[in-house]
Formats: structure tokens, sequence, C-alpha cells
């Protein structure tokens, strides 16, 4: 039974194969998907909790944004998030706390939402090599963490200091910037790359993808 769970529950024993829900449908098809993964993000964009020490909410948006890169691959995947950015600018009311507009994206949070398009391409990407060289599930795991905390923080922290430095006229330093953008946001996020974790494997399992 011991050697049963290891076996179960080790990542390092699962392949990637034939993962992404992309592979032979139609361009109809494929665009359906990245707006309805649009849609998600902005369905977990309303599932917020702000704190009092920061203008930017908690959301469930990461989730959709790597999920997007992982299950409908680079281009789609960015494609979706692409959706979300123009068409909230145009008016759809599905950013965080149903706000739209352009003036979103010079908000305190309109850097996170740039980085959102360049982490689902860059998941995809990277994805993909692995679903063609066959690579083990933990450089996955990798690949997510090094996405969510780089490429997304990156755009999301610049975009802040400039939205503090020049629309707020308020001077802050970076130890202040990472407690306003970044640290009171790990936990969730790795639960979150987690739960991606969880239904990748549980994926593969479910089609036999042991070694």
């Amino acid at each position: 039974m011991r050697k049963m769970i290891t076996r179960v529950f080790n990542i390092n024993n699962l392949k990637f194969s034939n993962l992404l829900f992309l592979r032979n449908k139609s361009h109809v098809t494929k665009i359906s998907l990245a707006f309805i993964t649009a849609c998600l993000t902005g369905l977990f964009a309303q599932i917020k909790i702000y704190l009092p020490w920061t203008p930017i909410p908690i959301t469930l948006q990461t989730l959709a944004v790597l999920g997007s890169g992982i299950f409908l691959g680079a281009f789609y995947g960015s494609l979706s998030q692409y959706i979300y950015l123009i068409f909230g600018i145009i008016g759809i009311p599905w950013f965080t706390g149903k706000n739209a507009g352009i003036s979103v994206l010079f908000g305190a949070s309109g850097g996170y939402l740039i980085g959102f398009i360049i982490a689902s391409y860059l998941t995809g990407i990277v994805v993909e090599k692995l679903l063609k060289n066959q690579q083990s599930l933990r450089k996955t795991l990798v690949l997510l963490l090094t996405v969510n905390f780089v490429v997304i923080y990156t755009f999301g922290l610049i975009f802040l200091y400039l939205w503090f430095t020049i629309i707020t006229d308020t001077s802050i330093s970076f130890r202040k910037l990472l407690e306003q953008g970044m640290f009171p946001f790990i936990i969730g996020d790795l639960l979150k790359i987690g739960i991606l974790m969880l239904i990748l494997q549980n994926h593969l399992l479910q089609k036999k993808l042991l070694i």
C-alpha cells in the first residue's frame, strides 16, 4: 500500500503527453474556448479580498491565467487574456470590483493585467515544449512558480511603483513596494499553483501516463 501511494503522488513518475485541450479542434472552437477563459478570468476577478494596507486585492485570477497557458497553449491562452484586457477596457465590467475602462490599466493593478498576457503566453510555450520533449511534471511546477513570481510580479510591481510615484505623488521604498504588491499574495498564489498541479496530476493519472 505504501508503495502504491508513493507511486500515485510522486510527481516524478508522471510524464506529459496529449494534454492540451486544443489538439484537432477547429479555429472557431479554439477562439470560443479563449473567450470562455477570458470570462472565467473576469469571474475569478470578482472573488476578491481587500487588505487594509494595499490597493491590490487578493483574487483567483492567476488560477485562470496560468491555467489558460497550460490548457489552451501559448497563442490561445494569451489570446484569452488579451480578450480579457481589451474587452474590459472597452466597457465590459469584469475587472476586479466590476470595474471597466482604460483607467483601470493606469490604476494600481494595471501592471498585473499586462503581466497576465505574457505569463499565459510563456506558460503555454514551455508546456508545449515539455509536451513535445516528454519532460517531467516537476519542471512544470518550477515553470509555474517562475512565471507567477517573476513575470506577473515584475510588471505588477513596476506599474504599482509608477502609480504611487506619479498618480498619488507618494514616494515608496522597495521593501514597502513588496509589502504592498507581492508579500500578501504569496501564500494564495502557492495554493492556486498547487490546485493546477493537482489538476495536471489527476489528468495524467486518468490517462495512465506513468513510468
